[in-house]
């Protein structure tokens, strides 16, 4: 059974950082591409950043130059270091993965087969 575990979220305030971790188990992690997405109130999951097998990224432009996704295959973690935080960056962030497109990187929420319970991060202006 696959899980995905979520942690690190919290309450900071603009301009602050927060790491989030996400705990994967029950699939053979490094062939898996990770992926971090994030909903708001009343708006529809949004993809934030993604890193494949190898180590190749990919970013939302909203987060680029703020935001860094890395994985540990050795560990099984992916993490979201989130820098700059902005009060726009205020959502629940999920962790997702996906089997099914080799090293390509999809950011679309079809595109993920695994999904965590997610964690709020919530940043105050």
């Amino acid at each position: 059974q696959v899980q995905l575990v979520e942690s690190g979220g919290g309450l900071v305030q603009a301009g602050g950082s927060l790491r989030l971790s996400c705990a994967a188990s029950g699939l053979t992690f490094r062939r898996y591409t990770m992926g971090w997405f994030r909903q708001a109130p009343g708006k529809e999951r949004e993809f934030v950043a993604a890193v494949n097998w190898i180590g190749g990224t990919h970013y939302a432009n909203s987060v680029k130059g703020r935001f860094t996704i890395s994985r540990d295959n050795a560990k099984n973690p992916v993490y979201l270091q989130m820098n700059s935080l902005k009060p726009e960056d205020t959502a629940v962030y999920y962790c997702a993965a996906d089997g099914s497109h080799g090293g390509v990187v999809v950011t679309t929420v079809s595109g993920y087969g695994y999904w965590g319970q997610g964690t709020q991060v919530t940043v105050s202006s």
